[in-house]
């Protein structure tokens, strides 16, 4: 059996961090991840979508990128793979951001949910384009 990738922590980089959770499917599934109390195998995340589950293979090759961004550790037991985040290392490295990135997504998430955006009283029909972790919110 071929043993998984885990890069070192000084390995990790900002791109490849990026690149992992640019995907829809997989900010998901480490924001998923992230929330839960303890590690999780794959299957639980078969039907994670709501139009059809996803295939096994495609479900793998997204925690491979995952693991290979060194967002995620996975461990073999038996023919599954168990896998957990690794925010606390992440935060070591790269302080806020990850944790930032994922609250922004969870927002974004609210906001699709309840059917409403910013900006959409605006009269031309604009959307206001979603504000960025680093702009952040005044405390007045």
């Amino acid at each position: 059996m071929r043993k998984l990738h885990h890069p070192r922590l000084e390995e990790i980089t900002v791109e490849a961090i990026l690149y992992a959770l640019a995907d829809p499917v997989r900010v998901e599934i480490f924001t998923r991840l992230a929330a839960s109390e303890c590690a999780q195998n794959c299957s639980k995340f078969l039907n994670m979508q709501e139009q059809a589950p996803l295939a096994k293979s495609t479900l793998s090759q997204h925690f491979r990128v995952l693991r290979e961004a060194g967002l995620i550790r996975s461990e073999r037991r038996g023919v599954e793979l168990i896998n957990s985040t690794r925010c606390a290392e992440l935060a070591e490295r790269f302080g806020p951001m990850v944790q930032s990135i994922i609250s922004a997504y969870e927002q974004q998430r609210i906001e699709a949910a309840g059917g409403g955006s910013r900006g959409e009283d605006a009269g031309d029909g604009a959307r206001e384009t979603p504000p960025t972790p680093s702009q952040g919110e005044s405390g007045a």
